[in-house]
């Protein structure tokens, strides 16, 4: 979790200062306030990840002597062949489309996006595929 915490400390100290070059050049409040507010969000996370990583035991990323059969093997089971997914971004865009231009959009979104989801969950339910 070092390798984390470092990361976001680093993204900390870049965002604040590019609020101090952009607040010297634009001398528009908004972006300022925006970039100072990004790196405080980014300070946030380091010190928690930073913290935490204090008192859990280290992981194998964290180690340098680590060795390759030290990781977790299992990272969970994904379905290769899957074309749920497909669906369930396109209703979703739809969702996000219809809160841009009408309510019924949302509606009908909303609709095929329940179905997707339950066809997406029960993929492995019928089929070749069953258990």
């Amino acid at each position: 979790m070092k390798i984390e915490g470092k990361l976001f400390a680093w993204g900390c100290a870049f965002y604040l200062l590019i609020a101090l070059v952009y607040g010297v050049w634009s001398k528009d409040e908004t972006g300022i306030v925006l970039l100072i507010f990004t790196g405080g969000l980014a300070f946030l996370i380091a010190f928690f990840v930073l913290h935490t990583s204090k008192k859990v035991y280290p992981r194998p990323e964290d180690m340098k002597d680590a060795l390759q059969e030290d990781a977790d093997i299992d990272y969970g089971f994904y379905s290769p062949h899957s074309w749920w997914p497909l669906p369930v971004a396109a209703c979703a865009a739809l969702v996000a489309f219809g809160f841009v231009y009408a309510a019924w959009i949302v509606v009908a979104g909303a609709a095929l996006l329940i179905l997707s989801l339950i066809g997406f969950v029960f993929e492995y339910y019928r089929g070749d595929y069953s258990h």
